[in-house]
């Protein structure tokens, strides 16, 4: 199993258990984030790169990952991976330098594999 598909088996597999508890505000929570990356005025392409630069600004390697695949799933391609990426770095300061690393590992298997499920 590589990184990607034991990223998401964890992911899959965890959500699942904090799911089957049956706490309402944590449904709520989820809810919430699932319906803020919807397309809406903004587009969900936009709001994937958003989510990675916050997520790199915050040196989340986990929300980094899970929007990594989305913004692949969503069509980026690598100029505009990278371009997200030095927004992070600029804001984030050299920080965020190991999570890009890992990010840009990341990606690079997300091309390798050409995933459209992730």
């Amino acid at each position: 199993m590589n990184l990607i598909e034991e990223f998401n088996a964890y992911r899959s597999e965890m959500n699942e258990k904090i799911m089957a508890s049956d706490n309402k505000v944590i449904k709520r929570f989820f809810n919430l984030d699932t319906n803020t990356y919807a397309d809406g005025a903004v587009d969900v392409k936009t709001k994937e790169m958003i989510g990675l630069a916050c997520s790199m600004v915050l040196r989340c390697d986990d929300c980094i990952k899970y929007h990594l695949g989305k913004s692949y799933e969503a069509g980026l391609n690598k100029e505009e991976v990278f371009e997200v990426f030095s927004i992070a770095t600029i804001i984030g300061g050299s920080i965020v330098i190991p999570h890009l690393r890992r990010a840009v590992e990341y990606w690079e298997l997300l091309e390798k594999e050409g995933r459209q499920d992730v």
